[in-house]
């Protein structure tokens, strides 16, 4: 059977017309799809750790897609780099496998920077380090087939050591040349492997009661998607605890207990957002009757780390909760330019240092051009707006009237260290203990507080530091050593605990002063009232006995300006009671 010329081009015409229609169909769905992804800026922010990478994926790119990808610091030192590879391999799996290979190039290259470049091609389709203003990274990239892509945002030369953290702005646009501000629907998600949050567990303890029934922990800076797990127990009294995670600005996100119904609290949540400022308040509820409940508590506290809940997890990975700053303080007496015994004080001219780091006064030095930012007196006050006013301030517990600074300067390095240092002239209250006068040894204290509490600041010695000139210029003590010590007090300022340092030297008397000046006069008086006894005119006994005596209350007198009016005898005043009698 023969077909059918006309049947049969009547069925090609019908198939041409059909894909025709769907060819033309498609030809806009086409288009419509490229325009929905053109124009499209995304802003993300996040914080890297020292040697830390971020992952993000843009997934169905195109050829001909151009991304846009700018990165820079928002807080800390860091030094920003970004890099674009296909998303082929796991991540986890490439980042072993370049940070190896890393390792291999520093020991054996001769050339680290021609062979870390090499090694940059071999994994990177693109890269950059210092495109942008400064530090800030900023590189434009092609799509050159269709797939899935992988941005990597880290610390530059991070893999070879370079410590440089902190906060980041990564921008990332896609058929949007020049456009910065955030537009279209979000098309870069975080990738995130195994490894990418790595579980930490730390614990603490403390203790609630019926003056103070609320404890605050402060959380070290989280991660965006990090999650939080707490839980609280109590270990010793009739506690019942309840659990509130607040934000920076104290805003409650997520409360456990807060009914009382159960002896433990626990819960668990997902940051949105990088968390800085976040707290953990512990606060001590009421039982069934209405009565106020106290007692010890244990706290867990994790990140990533489920089994926290339980109770039962055990400390690992890096700090949690974020820890009081060490500041290493610093006291060197120049002069002691008066030593008051009536006024029980001392004067010294002097000078102090204090040194310490605080991550958040981090700094990437393109932002000053410079590598460390020095404050003089003049500049005080933009020192204080550098810091937020969040410095380790001080005042000297112990001080009468102003301190009078000399002059007074504050440095702050990109890695967050910092360092202030005065010279004053300062009046110290000391408790004289005048018992043993004038064979006494003496106490002189230097006691400096911190103002803000001690969970935020806490001093200790700075090495090398604190000392007493030889040439101090007291001349009535032998002052020879010191010692230096830190405590938590009280507070004066605040109701919370702050941290003291202490410098303190003890002193005898020089004797010699008190040998002629005293002892010798006191010895002739005596020596004369004896003399008496060999006159034979009585009255020359009696005028020579009333002019000695006038003569030892007016010398007794005298011996007053010595010391303060004393509720107590002195040595001196045992001596000169014998010698009256």
């Amino acid at each position: 059977m023969t077909r059918s010329p006309i049947k049969f081009s009547r069925n090609w015409l019908f198939i041409s017309l059909f894909a025709l229609t769907v060819i033309i169909g498609a030809r806009p769905a086409t288009v419509a799809i490229a325009q929905d992804r053109a124009g499209q800026v995304q802003r993300i922010a996040g914080r890297l750790a020292t040697g830390e990478i971020h992952a993000y994926l843009v997934r169905g790119l195109q050829p001909g897609d151009r991304l846009s990808i700018a990165m820079r610091a928002t807080s800390g030192n860091l030094d920003p780099a970004t890099s674009v590879m296909e998303a082929t391999r796991p991540l986890a799996e490439v980042e072993a496998a370049y940070r190896a290979d890393v390792a291999r190039l520093v020991a054996e290259s001769d050339n680290v920077a021609r062979d870390l470049d090499e090694l940059r091609a071999r994994y990177f389709l693109d890269w950059d380090d210092d495109g942008g203003d400064g530090y800030a990274s900023a590189l434009e990239f092609t799509v050159p087939a269709a797939g899935d892509y992988r941005i990597i945002a880290t610390g530059a030369l991070s893999t070879l050591g370079r410590a440089t953290s902190g906060g980041y702005e990564l921008t990332v646009g896609l058929n949007a040349p020049g456009e910065t501000e955030p537009a279209g629907a979000p098309f870069v998600e975080r990738e995130l492997s195994a490894g990418t949050f790595a579980p930490s567990v730390e614990e603490t303890t403390g203790s609630l009661t019926a003056e103070k029934p609320l404890a605050t922990l402060r959380l070290a800076p989280i991660d965006t998607g990090e999650t939080v797990y707490i839980s609280v127990e109590p270990t010793s009294g009739n506690l019942i605890p309840a659990v509130v995670l607040r934000d920076f600005g104290g805003k409650p996100l997520q409360a456990a207990n807060l009914d009382g119904q159960t002896t433990e609290a626990a819960l668990q949540f997902t940051l949105p957002e990088v968390a800085t400022g976040y707290t953990i308040d512990v606060s001590a509820m009421t039982d069934a009757s209405g009565a106020p409940t106290a007692g010890d508590f244990r706290a867990l506290v994790g990140l990533n780390a489920p089994e926290v809940l339980t109770g039962a997890a055990a400390e690992t990975g890096d700090p949690v909760l974020k820890t009081p700053i060490d500041v290493q303080v610093g006291i060197r007496i120049e002069r002691i330019s008066e030593v008051d015994s009536q006024g029980e004080d001392f004067t010294v001219l002097g000078s102090m240092r204090m040194d310490w780091t605080d991550p958040s006064l981090a700094f990437s030095p393109d932002s000053c051009n410079c590598a460390v930012k020095i404050f003089t007196e003049k500049e005080f006050d933009r020192f204080l707006d550098e810091v937020n006013s969040v410095w380790p301030d001080f005042v000297f517990f112990n001080q009468q009237g102003n301190r009078w600074v000399q002059s007074r300067a504050a440095a702050i390095w990109p890695d967050g260290r910092a360092r202030y240092g005065e010279s004053f002239t300062m009046t110290y209250q000391a408790d004289f203990n005048f018992r043993k006068f004038p064979f006494d040894t003496q106490l002189f204290p230097i006691y400096l507080d911190l103002l803000l509490p001690a969970d935020t600041y806490v001093v200790s010695d700075l090495p090398g530091f604190s000392g007493i000139n030889p040439d101090h210029g007291e001349d009535e003590f032998i002052i020879t050593d010191f010692t230096t010590s830190s405590e938590i007090v009280e507070g004066r300022v605040t109701d919370n605990p702050v941290s003291r340092f202490s410098m303190t030297f003890e002193a005898p008397r020089h004797l010699n002063y008190y040998i002629l000046q005293i002892f010798i006069p006191v010895l002739l008086i005596i020596l004369i009232s004896w003399f008496t006894f060999f006159l034979h005119d009585y009255n020359r006994r009696i005028e020579v006995s009333a002019g000695n005596t006038l003569l030892f209350i007016a010398f007794s007198f005298s011996l007053a300006d010595n010391y303060p009016r004393l509720g107590y005898l002195t040595f001196l005043d045992a001596v000169m009671g014998v010698t009256f009698i």
